[in-house]
């Protein structure tokens, strides 16, 4: 349709209050052991302990240890205060709930609410409980995703590997499970896993699984037949275990092993998150001729002190220029590694851009100052767990992240489910900055577009808001394009963040769009920039969530997410967001800075679902122009088999 033009309109609401509007409560605060085969392995293990202390002595040189906590018992509060620990932690994994919410006063939820919070075209199961993504993987014209499952509940627990297939990555069919835990070696879970093709085209699948004994072990599986593209049945090594920890690293230390690469040697590589005396974030090098046979190798791939517990690492190369991915065994001139780790300390993504040395087994950060854990995230939002894998039929490096709940466990057992997985996206090195990722949705999702919308040259004043009349506004692809006329002076005394969201006023922001808002704006989710004035007179910019006021109830975990965005002199500023009920995934500047969000409105819900542009600054006046896309479902279901075309 023609462009919408608002330059003119009168419909400008008052600015965004100060206060959350009524109703909306505070945001929450935020031993049994198989050997592994011969002395050999041990003898290695105990290099691998002195070399890991010698490391760990040379890097406390440089950044020191934090000491030993050795403080008295805590002080107990009265029981009806006590606050029980989150789920899964006990379990050697990284929390699967949200016990603080248990001290607010559950909201009144109907079932039309959870209908609608549930998503259209995100893949999530048909019900129960879902978690990290495991082995993605293209085969026979099919990608597939296996995931962490529970068969029997919506919270975390008995977990299996779920099973999906898809043409194109949006339009997913389910498949019965792949793998179930019924060995010694996995009897209490079929944990985080990595595929890897061999160049035969096998296909080898290993994963962590939790023993009898309560031991974390890598196993071995492989497809049970190699005809079959839906690769429906697994087998299990029966030798399981191939590795188990080493000496020094705690039984629940040890666990989600990466993709495998090939070193200049013909061997594969392997990488394993762990920790060393609590604190010592590290990633383990195992290498191997057959899968089945594993050397430890010294030292370490990298650690980081302070950073704790390595989970669901990741690791692979990038090109630095190109528009291409790469398979995770190459190397060489023009290519730069990335090392990602998932902290169990403070349930984020984190990952750094640097230089492997495939002679060493070393990978060294190009800026130590932005380290793994203490620099850049992968999603400064609700996301964890995150997993890429090479495409080779589009010759992408696509990335799988999981979105946990910010609700209850008793509104996901009223429910039925819980969490999904974000849309696919690709990753690229951004070589305007030279020192960060790109991320961006899979182009496949722009086949869910429908019609659209066009709204050019938006005038938004300093301290209103514009609505943008699209109808329902439950499934959208917004992309938007902001430009800034300075009205006054600045001072360099304001905030250095996001601050308090989108009520706290600046001189150059915030200014965004309001999604998932009702026409009251009694419920509304800001995503916007916030340029800041720095002492030499340049920005600094800041992208941000602010989900504080996006429900009434006061049962669910609401916060502000964001971080620092790169926007470079010839650039304005550009954001993509995708709203699929009660997922929101916000792209700045082409995909340096993502956040993903959930938000669960009580009343901005179905028909009275809105879409607002608004500028809270006190200093500059917005023009935007926006492409809006109404988006179809993806229609997930189970696998038809029978039919013969699909």
């Amino acid at each position: 349709m023609e462009p919408n033009d608002l330059e003119q309109s009168s419909a400008f609401y008052a600015p965004l209050l100060n206060t959350p509007s009524s109703g909306d409560g505070a945001p929450a605060a935020a031993t049994w052991r198989r050997s592994l085969k011969g002395y050999g392995v041990i003898l290695a293990s105990l290099v691998f302990l002195l070399s890991l202390v010698a490391l760990i002595m040379n890097q406390s040189q440089e950044v020191p240890l934090p000491s030993p906590n050795i403080a008295s018992a805590p002080k107990l509060e009265p029981a009806s205060f006590l606050i029980p620990e989150a789920r899964g932690i006990a379990e050697g994994v990284s929390a699967k709930s949200n016990p603080s919410l248990l001290k607010e006063v559950a909201f009144n939820w109907t079932n039309a609410m959870f209908s609608w919070q549930r998503t259209a075209y995100h893949f999530q199961p048909e019900k129960n409980w879902m978690n990290d993504p495991n082995g993605p993987l293209y085969y026979k014209g099919w990608y597939h995703l296996f995931y962490q499952y529970n068969p029997f509940s919506a919270i975390w627990g008995n977990i299996t590997w779920g099973h999906a297939v898809s043409r194109d990555l949006i339009h997913w069919l389910y498949l019965p499970l792949a793998m179930v835990p019924d060995q010694w070696f996995d009897i209490y879970g079929v944990w985080t896993g990595s595929a890897t093709f061999l160049p035969d085209g096998k296909i080898v699948m290993l994963y962590t699984g939790k023993t009898n004994g309560s031991v974390q072990v890598q196993n071995l599986a492989y497809p049970a037949n190699l005809s079959d593209p839906l690769l429906l049945h697994w087998d299990k090594y029966p030798g399981n275990p191939v590795m188990v920890p080493p000496p020094g690293i705690q039984d629940d230390d040890f666990r989600d092993p990466t993709t495998a690469w090939v070193g200049p040697d013909g061997k594969w590589r392997v990488t394993i998150g762990s920790r060393f005396n609590t604190t010592l974030g590290l990633s383990l090098v195992y290498q191997t001729k057959n899968f089945i046979d594993y050397e430890l190798l010294d030292g370490v791939l990298h650690a980081v002190p302070g950073t704790g517990m390595w989970e669901c690492v990741d690791f692979y190369p990038v090109a630095i220029n190109g528009s291409l991915g790469l398979d995770t065994s190459a190397m060489g001139p023009g290519i730069k590694h990335v090392l990602k780790a998932s902290l169990d300390d403070t349930k984020v993504d984190h990952y750094a851009i640097g230089t492997y040395d495939p002679i060493k087994d070393k990978w060294t950060p190009d800026n130590p100052k932005m380290d793994v854990g203490i620099g850049l995230r992968v999603d400064y939002g609700r996301y964890y767990a995150s997993k890429t894998f090479f495409d080779p039929h589009t010759q992408r490096r696509i990335l799988w992240g999981w979105i946990n709940e910010t609700d209850t466990e008793n509104a996901d057992l009223r429910k039925g489910w819980a969490s999904l997985q974000t849309i696919p996206r690709t990753v690229l090195f951004d070589n305007k900055t030279g020192t960060h990722l790109l991320q961006w949705p899979v182009k496949e999702v722009e086949s869910l577009r429908l019609n659209s919308t066009v709204f050019k040259d938006v005038l938004v004043e300093a301290g209103s808001i514009v609505p943008l009349d699209i109808g329902t506004a439950t499934q959208l692809d917004i992309v938007a394009e902001f430009e800034i006329e300075q009205l006054e002076s600045s001072t360099t005394d304001e905030a250095s963040d996001c601050g308090n969201g989108a009520v706290e006023r600046n001189t150059f922001g915030p200014f965004g769009i309001l999604v998932i808002a009702d026409d009251s704006l009694s419920e509304l989710t800001p995503v916007f920039f916030r340029p800041v004035n720095t002492s030499d007179g340049s920005l600094n910019t800041y992208f941000c969530t602010d989900e504080k006021r996006s429900s009434k109830a006061n049962d669910v975990f609401k916060q502000v997410y964001g971080g620092e965005v790169p926007v470079l002199e010839d650039e304005k500023y550009n954001m993509r967001v995708l709203v699929d009920h009660s997922i929101v995934e916000s792209f700045a500047q082409g995909g340096r800075t993502v956040i993903s969000s959930r938000v669960y409105p009580t009343e901005a819900i179905y028909g009275a679902a809105r879409l607002f542009l608004f500028n809270n600054a006190t200093g500059v006046n917005v023009k935007a122009t926006l492409k809006i896309w109404d988006l179809n479902s993806a229609f997930i279901r189970p696998f038809p088999f029978g039919e013969t075309t699909i």
